[in-house]
């Protein structure tokens, strides 16, 4: 059993209307070469299809996706899948967004936020 409850109904996150970039799915198999192994800063976004908070945030990911296509990695690992990978980096609770550059955490969000806050957080990491 993973850390996280999941629900017995199976339901995709929801996708922010006229997105274009969409974030990138990693599970805990490729979590080290794709996020850690990256030439481009990264945004894991921790979350879960019965997460509540977690559907909420989606459409500001998926912003983040669109609007540093190219510039900045941006993906979603979902909590019930990879509980591993949870447990390396210490998230009891989700949604949690690390931010990783060279390989290394470089800061995190945890709990429902607004895209500005995400944005910001991701601005001070490129600069």
């Amino acid at each position: 059993m993973g850390l996280f409850k999941r629900s017995s109904k199976q339901e995709e996150q929801p996708k922010a209307e006229g997105q274009g970039a969409e974030p990138r799915h990693v599970t805990g198999e490729d979590f080290d070469a794709v996020i850690l192994g990256s030439q481009l800063p990264a945004v894991v976004d921790f979350w879960a299809v019965w997460c509540g908070p977690c559907r909420a945030i989606a459409p500001a990911v998926c912003q983040l996706a669109t609007e540093y296509e190219g510039r900045v990695l941006v993906a979603k690992l979902d909590a019930d899948e990879s509980p591993e990978i949870l447990a390396r980096y210490g998230i009891t609770g989700i949604p949690t967004l690390i931010y990783f550059k060279d390989g290394k955490e470089a800061g995190r969000v945890v709990g429902l936020t607004g895209y500005a806050t995400l944005k910001g957080k991701l601005e001070k990491l490129l600069n």
